[in-house]
């Protein structure tokens, strides 16, 4: 069992690790949502130290992103640079996953990056005016959790194999439940009742996003899991950036 969260970290940070990685990659998926709790804990912390102590929120939402965006060695940037480019880059699957596997960054996937990084230092400057550390790492947990959904749910896009077919095909809904609970009780220590409101949104999210995948590349890969964590954490701290000024009524004691 230790193994897997190994792996986890591993798989979706820089951060050093010791210890043996789990026997099967899938082993990984359990820990997800922990890991992501972690990555949103750093970016917590970093947030909080220039919006609490510096008194300077747009710096403070700049470094949260840069400390997201190390963290994570830029995995997830990464590939939504690559679905962005690939999505508009052509109109036949197999046309569009060829384009993924580009190392080159092309007009549409710098964009969304560029658009990607002002949304989250915008909503987490917001944040740090609000004083709401404790609502900034649920959008990196329940990322996270719908890049497992999305696992779960969807077949590997391509046939002839890549980095991410291994833990596609061995996900399996019992890794969605056991990292979907930790989830929910992880959001619920931070955000108390606001939880299920924005689990809630995950997990519409996640299906449409899983459906327009097959739609457009036949199924998921390794940057799909990349450029669905990305939305994900936008819209979702977005959401609570937007809407915690009004949601005291609607979340009971979590403004306290």
């Amino acid at each position: 069992m230790l193994g897997g969260l190994i792996t986890a970290v591993r798989t979706l940070t820089i951060l050093p690790m010791p210890g043996k990685d789990a026997p099967r990659l899938a082993d990984a998926l359990h820990f997800f949502s922990l890991v992501g709790a972690l990555i949103g804990a750093l970016v917590t912390l970093a947030v909080w130290f220039f919006g609490a102590v510096v008194l300077w929120p747009m710096g403070a939402g700049i470094v949260g992103v840069v400390m997201s965006s190390l963290v994570t060695r830029g995995l997830h940037l990464d590939g939504l640079s690559d679905t962005v480019d690939a999505y508009f880059g052509s109109t036949e699957r197999e046309r569009r996953l060829e384009i993924m596997k580009d190392h080159h960054a092309g007009a549409f996937g710098v964009t969304a990056i560029t658009l990607v990084l002002l949304i989250k230092t915008a909503a987490l400057a917001q944040l740090a005016v609000l004083g709401q550390w404790a609502a900034i790492p649920v959008p990196f947990i329940l990322a996270r959790l719908t890049q497992v959904l999305l696992a779960v749910m969807l077949p590997y896009a391509r046939a002839e194999g890549g980095t991410a077919e291994e833990l596609v095909k061995q996900a399996a809904p019992v890794h969605f439940i056991s990292t979907g609970i930790l989830a929910l009780i992880l959001c619920g220590l931070l955000i108390k009742s606001c939880a299920p409101l924005l689990l809630l949104v995950a997990l519409l999210l996640g299906p449409l996003l899983g459906r327009w995948m097959k739609r457009a590349f036949g199924g998921v890969t390794g940057d799909l899991l990349g450029f669905a964590n990305e939305i994900v954490e936008c819209v979702l701290l977005l959401t609570l950036a937007a809407a915690l000024p009004y949601w005291q009524n609607i979340c009971s004691g979590f403004m306290e």
